[in-house]
């Protein structure tokens, strides 16, 4: 997994989804909230090379069928729509003919080719898009009053507290690339996509089907690795354009620098992911746990993964609770192989667990580290060779408030 170490890549403060060259972005308020934006697009100057990955809920959105449709053909995009407040999920097939007016609108109002325009909605489940005010919010579309990135990223959000950003750059053929992201999500939130969106960009020229894997291989081991309720949702879906507009030589797994740039495009998508997690809803702390010495890169996944995922875990860490009991559960439960009296477990830099035996420590210096921001769990199978990494947050009282009035 790369870290912000990486001498390759460069991060550039205050970084967005616009930073690649050839991108314009906006939000604007259309109605479907009260006050705040709720209308927002992402548009390249020129057709780019695009790929997409989506949840894996077996009630996906309307456009997210849309979009995923429009994509296979094309294998290209040039603008993204995003609306908030309402999911356009549910609605059989009234919400289907809306979200492929949305795309028509949208294609007519960019002046593009309507199968190179991605449309997307996040909010409420189970309630009619209403078509007047998308209508008024296409309208919209395009004006340099409301062109920002940070309007965009603004326009998408439903229960965040704050916006999603990061951009970074790598020199690929003596051409410096950029790679920008954007995302929402708060609540809802579990490992293969959940009520998340993230929009990447590049002005680096990739072939569409590296993209596409490239895509696929960073999901796995950064959205796909995240957890905050255990919910997986219906709208879910990471979108990348790669317009190619610094010119370098098309990109693909046989490039001699191709490494280099899959690390920064992963980087960023690690770097949204983790936003994300530490977003959480009514979260005081982001959650690591990293996995080592598994026997497999499946197996690190998912103790990983079941680990972030546990509320009792989750809950002990909102309480400073060296509670290191709840991770050997969790680890037990991941239905991975283990061998028991193996596994070692620490909080951070404090050991409390070698060859699955409990250690001597200080519970009053383990608390201590559980009040802090960021907590690190580690534990070590100590039976191969593999690792992964997943991120979540700490479930508090606040988590149960804002999702028992969600509809009031």
């Amino acid at each position: 997994m790369i870290t912000a170490t990486e001498k390759s890549i460069q991060i550039i403060e205050e970084g967005h989804i616009t930073s690649p060259k050839g991108f314009t972005a906006g939000g604007v308020h259309c109605g479907l909230r009260k006050t705040k934006l709720d209308f927002g697009w992402l548009h390249s100057e020129i057709p780019a090379a695009a790929a997409g990955v989506y949840t894996l809920n077996s009630f996906q959105a309307a456009p997210l069928k849309v979009t995923k449709n429009s994509l296979e053909k094309s294998k290209k995009l040039q603008t993204i729509v995003v609306n908030s407040a309402n999911a356009n999920a549910c609605t059989g097939k009234q919400g289907y003919s809306d979200a492929l007016e949305m795309q028509k609108l949208t294609a007519e109002q960019m002046g593009v080719e309507t199968d190179h325009v991605a449309v997307s909605s996040t909010g409420l489940i189970g309630v009619p898009l209403p078509m007047d005010k998308i209508r008024s919010g296409i309208g919209m579309l395009g004006k340099e009053a409301d062109t920002s990135p940070e309007n965009f990223e603004k326009a998408i959000l439903t229960t965040d507290t704050v916006t999603k950003h990061l951009a970074a750059q790598v020199e690929i053929d003596g051409k410096m690339i950029t790679i920008g992201g954007a995302a929402k999500g708060s609540g809802m939130i579990h490992p293969n996509m959940a009520t998340m969106l993230s929009f990447i960009t590049t002005d680096a020229a990739v072939e569409q089907k590296s993209l596409q894997s490239a895509l696929k291989s960073a999901t796995d081991n950064t959205f796909n690795m995240i957890t905050v309720d255990g919910d997986c949702s219906t709208n879910d879906m990471v979108l990348v354009m790669a317009n190619g507009m610094q010119k370098n030589k098309p990109l693909n797994e046989s490039h001699p620098e191709w490494d280099k740039f899959f690390e920064a495009f992963q980087f960023v998508c690690q770097g949204l992911a983790k936003l994300i997690a530490k977003d959480g809803e009514g979260a005081t702390k982001l959650i690591e746990v990293n996995v080592t010495g598994a026997p497999s890169e499946i197996a690190a996944r998912q103790v990983a993964k079941a680990i972030i995922s546990s509320n009792l875990v989750k809950t002990a860490i909102y309480g400073a609770d060296p509670n290191w009991g709840r991770i050997v559960c969790a680890v037990g439960y991941s239905e991975q192989p283990i061998d028991a009296d193996k596994v070692g477990i620490s909080l951070g830099d404090i050991a409390v667990v070698k060859d699955g035996l409990p250690l001597d420590f200080d519970e009053g210096e383990g608390k201590l580290y559980l009040q802090n921001e960021n907590v690190k769990l580690i534990v070590n199978l100590n039976i191969g060779e593999y690792e992964a990494t997943a991120w979540g947050c700490d479930l508090t009282y606040d988590y149960v408030k804002i999702n028992a009035s969600y509809r009031t």
